[in-house]
């Protein structure tokens, strides 16, 4: 039986709760034996978070980028790896939100989401294409109504936890590297087999070793829109705006803890201000920096959204520079902000069975500058700057 869709105040307080009575108890194992956080995601799936952003009309709870958002930032702040998976998931399905051309098949497939919640992964990675995500080796082979598909990934995270992956490929054998659908596989449709291991520094949760997929399903399973034209307009943004949230998350959550630390130290000495409540002060303006940065770009793809021109205004030069800026600021401000709430916080903020601990912290956000290479990024940048002129 279909239920009323939670409202963004609903799922906001249940995925703060998420954080705290469930993220919290489990994210040190997580982190410890690299596994996939399954605490987390069945309390997910549980509040109907993983519907969040299917529209009113199909049964989900339609919200914005800047909520998605919010809901990301907050489970960053205790687990970086489970706000990973929501972000990934929701990432996956804007983009079959967002350009599902009207197909019977992707319409269905979101009202059935509605109800299984499904957990929605990603194959873009590729052996052979050095991180090019818009660059496909394998392709589509069409056979009457279906269509096989074997692709060898470098990373595919948490797809063997997975319900459903979507996975870019070029259109056909005769296309060119760039020439890319997007294709849906659901239980049944593919297998994995492992090909490398995951034994990371951070991040450890989301479990992305590489794989061989082998698949097959229906052609109606492809979906209708040209992969550049959905990377530019939804996975582009939706990417660099979720994960800046997360980032985000993840350095207010050392935040918090120093500025518990230094209030611990004020209050035994009344009257008095702590040295490190400077230092304190002082992070909190890149924090605050880093916030509104993710924050006023989701409200302006919001706005692109709701009048309808994301096909004109997304896939500009101005649009992607703004993009880019965004992912290597906050990338690069997070592992920052994480060191200046250790160095307040000291020892304690070394060791690891402290409640001020700031080890998984720190190493999930040195992550973030290598989730798509910010060198990468920077000479993409400098190429579009060469041409760009100021709107």
């Amino acid at each position: 039986m279909s239920q009323t869709a939670p409202s963004f105040a609903t799922l906001n307080e249940a995925v703060r709760r998420i954080a705290q009575e469930v993220a919290a108890k489990h994210a040190d194992d997580v982190d410890a034996r690299a596994r996939f956080p399954h605490e987390v995601v069945a309390a997910l799936r549980e509040a109907r978070a993983f519907s969040a952003l299917v529209p009113k009309d199909l049964g989900g709870s339609g919200l914005t980028m800047r909520e998605l958002g919010t809901l990301v930032s907050t489970l960053a702040q205790v687990c970086g790896s489970s706000a990973m998976v929501l972000a990934m998931h929701y990432n996956q399905l804007g983009c079959i939100a967002r350009h599902h051309g009207g197909s019977p098949f992707f319409l269905q497939f979101m009202r059935d989401l509605v109800e299984r919640q499904w957990l929605i992964a990603s194959i873009t990675s590729e052996v052979g294409t050095f991180g090019d995500t818009r660059s496909s080796i394998c392709a589509v082979q069409r056979e009457g109504d279906r269509f096989t598909l074997v692709k060898e990934a470098t990373t595919g995270s948490y797809c063997a936890d997975a319900d459903v992956i979507v996975v870019t490929a070029r259109r056909d054998a005769q296309a060119g590297a760039s020439d890319q659908v997007l294709v849906l596989l659901q239980e049944g449709d593919y297998t994995l087999e492992q090909t490398t291991t995951w034994d990371t520094m951070g991040m450890r949760g989301t479990v992305s070793p590489g794989f061989k997929l082998t698949s097959g399903a229906p052609i109606e399973q492809i979906m209708p829109v040209s992969f550049g034209d959905i990377a530019a307009q939804s996975m582009v943004p939706y990417s660099h705006i979720l994960w800046s949230s997360l980032w985000w998350g993840i350095a207010a959550g050392a935040h918090g803890k120093a500025a518990t630390y230094v209030r611990s130290v004020a209050r035994k000495n009344p009257g008095t201000t702590p040295p490190t409540a400077v230092a304190l002060a002082e992070l909190s303006v890149e924090l605050q920096t880093m916030r509104h940065h993710w924050q006023g770009l989701a409200d302006e793809f919001d706005a692109i959204a709701a009048a309808g021109t994301g096909a004109e205004e997304l896939p500009k030069i101005g649009w992607a520079l703004k993009m880019n800026s965004l992912k290597t600021a906050c990338s690069d401000a997070a592992p920052r902000i994480v060191h200046g709430a250790l160095q307040i916080v000291g020892i304690l903020g070394y060791k690891n069975d402290s409640p001020f601990a700031m080890g998984r912290a720190y190493r999930d956000a040195l992550s973030a500058s290598l989730m798509i290479s910010n060198e990468r990024i920077a000479a993409k940048s400098a190429a579009m700057l060469l041409v760009f002129k100021d709107e």
